[in-house]
């Protein structure tokens, strides 16, 4: 297992032990890092990437000698979930990125793996390969965007 791996689980097992809808998790990056042997940078990798506002997480941030990184999930119905992701896309995403919010629907049990497949298919690089590069993540945009709107009825 690569270590933004176990950091992130290290970090999802945090939020999990909270046992609350509005979870938070209040980490040190320092003692982290020490704990897990490894850099501090690898923990900001990790945030950033792993616990954006798309896949329903907040990041609060306080420097200095006592900062410290919060992150808490946020608890939203579906409606309201389906709606901040849609606002979330804008009018282009990448293939990585769309990727990620479909993994955030199934982990917030809001459409099963079988659907998830199928929308990853959909945004994927590959069926946007024979257009222009500027028009790829433009369509996959609104190709994600109707998806959405669809599983919202």
């Amino acid at each position: 297992m690569r270590i933004s791996d176990l950091i992130a689980q290290y970090i999802m097992n945090m939020l999990e032990e909270d046992g609350s809808d509005d979870s938070s998790a209040t980490i040190k990056r320092n003692e982290l890092a020490e704990t897990l042997g490894c850099v501090p940078s690898q923990i900001n990798y990790v945030i950033t990437s792993r616990f954006t506002p798309e896949q329903g997480y907040i990041v609060e941030s306080r420097r200095g000698g006592g900062g410290y990184i919060k992150i808490t999930r946020i608890s939203m119905d579906k409606h309201t979930a389906l709606t901040h992701l849609m606002s979330s896309i804008g009018d282009s995403i990448d293939a990585g990125s769309a990727a990620a919010i479909v993994k955030e629907l199934v982990t917030r049990q809001m459409i099963d793996v079988s659907t998830a497949k199928l929308m990853i298919a959909a945004v994927a690089e590959r069926p946007y390969q024979t257009l222009p590069p500027e028009q790829r993540d433009k369509l996959r945009a609104a190709i994600l965007k109707n998806i959405l709107l669809t599983i919202g009825q």
